[in-house]
């Protein structure tokens, strides 16, 4: 009898994300697999759903649309703000990441999709909002 992937299992696994036109993102496919804890937040949560009840040497692909998998893309997480207001040492460029700092300690990252001498446009989106992805998965092993 084959195992299957519950909730809280520790796994190991290929998978490959890509966008819905196949462009690859990340694969360990043809690499070291990965080991990682559902429910740890090692892999997003609506990819994690999509390995629950997936059998140990199964290989699926599942096609998320942008709301299934990431949500759509948020204007109200897209902010212009003042390059004076960046964290110091940093040094913007376009489509490159700056991580903020949050009065509570937390760390948040933006990337920034627009700039110019006196302002920066970052967006704090996940870079996959508003995009239809592509979940290929093969379940190795249940640790």
């Amino acid at each position: 009898m084959s195992e299957t992937v519950h909730a809280g299992n520790l796994i190991t696994l290929h998978y490959r994300v890509a966008t819905a036109d196949d462009t690859e993102l990340v694969s360990t496919f043809g690499s070291t697999p990965a080991t990682l804890q559902l429910g740890n937040g090692e892999l997003a949560p609506p990819l994690e759903h999509c390995l629950i009840g997936i059998t140990v040497g199964e290989r699926h692909v599942f096609l998320l649309e942008a709301e299934q998998a990431f949500g759509s893309h948020n204007p109200q997480l897209t902010q212009r703000m003042p390059r004076s207001d960046l964290p110091p040492a940093s040094s913007p460029e376009l489509h490159g990441l700056i991580e903020f700092s949050a009065p509570s300690g937390d760390k948040f990252t933006g990337i920034v999709r627009e700039l110019d001498d006196e302002a920066v446009l970052v967006d704090f989106n996940h870079p996959l909002a508003g995009k239809s992805v592509r979940f290929e998965v093969e379940i190795i092993g249940i640790l």
